[in-house]
């Protein structure tokens, strides 16, 4: 069950996001999870804050960030009960999808590609643990050196799972643009 909000006064004019596991867990691992401090919401599905409490418990009691634990109010849409099983979704993916439809034009944080796909399919903006932190160059919570130095560490201090060359392709667009 949910035990316990963490809360930070935040800028009202930003969209409601719903964390999946990976973001929370990936943005805590890097020291980054005060990155989400600039939404006005940030849900956390039931499921979800059952296995960042089991993988990562401190990502849920960060001082710089709310988080709130919440469950699905609404029945399951035909649409996403079909894509839970055409792609496999896990219990806490399933219920950020939930959680997310009930909360648009909201922004789901997840990294799981399989939810990327149904997020889509179901008109739910996304984003990853990648997006967050290229994000904070643009809304000045880091700078571009503090973005490619964590970027670069990623390996080294985050569970994340990507491939070497996306990697470097977004170290250097983010070098390039951002």
């Amino acid at each position: 069950m949910c035990n316990g909000v963490c809360m930070v006064t935040t800028d009202q004019s930003m969209p409601i996001v719903v964390c999946d596991a990976t973001p929370l867990i990936h943005l805590d691992e890097l020291g980054c999870l005060d990155l989400l401090s600039d939404f006005s919401e940030v849900l956390v599905p039931e499921a979800v804050w059952r296995e960042v409490r089991q993988h990562r418990p401190n990502a849920l009691t960060h001082p710089s960030v709310e988080l709130r634990c919440v469950s699905p109010t609404v029945p399951e849409p035909p649409a996403l009960e079909a894509l839970a099983q055409v792609l496999s979704l896990h219990t806490g993916e399933w219920e950020a999808l939930r959680v997310a439809l009930e909360h648009l034009p909201g922004l789901l944080l997840t990294d799981d590609t399989a939810a990327r796909l149904a997020a889509g399919n179901l008109g739910i903006a996304t984003h990853g643990t990648i997006g967050i932190l290229v994000r904070a160059i643009r809304r000045r919570q880091r700078t571009k050196p503090e973005v490619l130095a964590v970027l670069r560490a990623l390996p080294a201090q985050s569970t994340l799972h990507l491939k070497r060359s996306l990697l470097d392709a977004v170290i250097y667009e983010v070098e390039s643009n951002a």
